[in-house]
């Protein structure tokens, strides 16, 4: 008998989504509103300008406890703990033994515990990897992705918006640390961390309150230009700060330096991957990451193949037109040799080779805290 196909799953706002118009997707497993009748370009604006709110309650939730969490969490990933404090949150990377990346996270340090957020397609595999290199060390380890709702609110007035509903002073909350506080009365972790190139805040709290929250913050926002958004803004949000989406820029075959990503990475201390790495850092990576912009006038769509002087040299992992700079960019895995910004390449579109030159990343300065 042949298996029933796993039915995409719901977050406690797709009811919610659905009345507000919102084109529902299939995403990580997930139904999620690639946009809403509003359309990607006026919500991509309103985050340059005002403010987005964006369901992200796809992405995992994990909170690692015990006496070893510390020297297990500095083991099974890049980044040097010991330089966070108490509310302090950071951007890391976990890697398999060779050097490649299991998964993009984020690093809250709280009082009695950490918090790991991780991405959604990764979310069973991140937990499994971790519990695998646990053993030996006195951690527990829990998955409160299903018990806790995550909602994004990104731009200039996030925190003005924000401000509104809590009594913490956000004026004080620097980028990449945390505050726990209420939301609307509701208890909440706030982040100041974000995934599309403006200030902002990542917002965790009780699953069960998801829609008193999504709504307590649209209607703070109403007279400030606050728009719900989805997924396709969240990318090209993400995609003009040159942000690194797994499954795209990262996967299990690509290694964090090749990726640029060398500032995630703390070398004084032992981490899995971490000699596989640093053998690349010593010879140099083969290919790199870079940015480009179409001097012909063209769309470079993830998987088109570039090329230089007519031999194939690299690919796409990401490409699209700019809302915010009206220009037709893309980033690619080229060879090291035509990484150096200048250097001219051709995009094979459709398999007609169109021309394009490396320019500097990120194609738009975040504007964080």
């Amino acid at each position: 008998m042949a298996k029933a196909e796993q039915q995409p799953l719901k977050t406690p706002l797709y009811d919610s989504h659905v009345e507000m118009g919102g084109r529902m997707v299939e995403f990580a497993g997930y139904l999620l509103p690639v946009q809403y009748p509003t359309g990607p370009t006026l919500e991509h604006a309103a985050v340059r300008n005002a403010a987005g709110l964006f369901d992200i309650d796809h992405m995992g939730q994990f909170e690692l406890t015990g006496p070893d969490a510390d020297l297990f969490l500095q083991y099974i990933q890049v980044w040097d703990i010991d330089q966070m404090r108490v509310l302090d949150a950071h951007y890391s990377l976990l890697l398999y033994s060779d050097g490649t990346v299991v998964d993009d996270i984020f690093l809250y340090r709280l009082p009695e515990r950490w918090f790991i957020a991780v991405n959604a397609s990764n979310r069973a595999k991140d937990f499994a990897w971790l519990e695998a290199n646990a053993l030996g060390f006195d951690v527990t380890l829990r998955d409160i992705s299903d018990e806790t709702c995550m909602l994004a609110l990104q731009g200039p007035s996030a925190e003005t918006i924000l401000q509104r509903l809590t009594p913490a002073d956000l004026s004080v909350i620097a980028a990449r640390t945390a505050v726990e506080t209420t939301l609307d009365g509701v208890p909440a972790l706030f982040g100041r961390t974000g995934y599309t190139g403006e200030d902002g805040f990542e917002l965790y709290f009780p699953a069960a309150n998801a829609v008193d929250v999504w709504n307590a913050i649209l209607v703070a926002g109403k007279d400030d230009g606050l728009l719900a958004c989805g997924l396709a803004a969240r990318d090209s949000l993400r995609f003009e700060a040159c942000l690194p989406l797994y499954g795209h820029e990262i996967d299990a075959t690509t290694y964090a330096l090749e990726a640029r990503m060398n500032w995630t990475i703390a070398w004084n201390k032992e981490f899995v991957g971490r000699d596989a790495l640093l053998k690349m850092k010593l010879e140099g990576a083969p290919r790199l990451l870079v940015g480009f912009e179409m001097v012909e006038k063209a769309v470079a769509r993830e998987h088109y193949h570039v090329a230089s002087a007519g031999v194939e040299a690299g690919y796409v992992t990401s490409g699209m037109k700019s809302p915010t700079l009206d220009k037709f960019l893309g980033m690619a895995y080229v060879p090291a040799a035509l990484s150096k910004i200048g250097t001219e390449i051709e995009i094979l579109v459709r398999g007609q080779p169109k021309k394009a030159v490396i320019v500097k990343r990120p194609f738009y300065k975040p504007r964080y805290k």
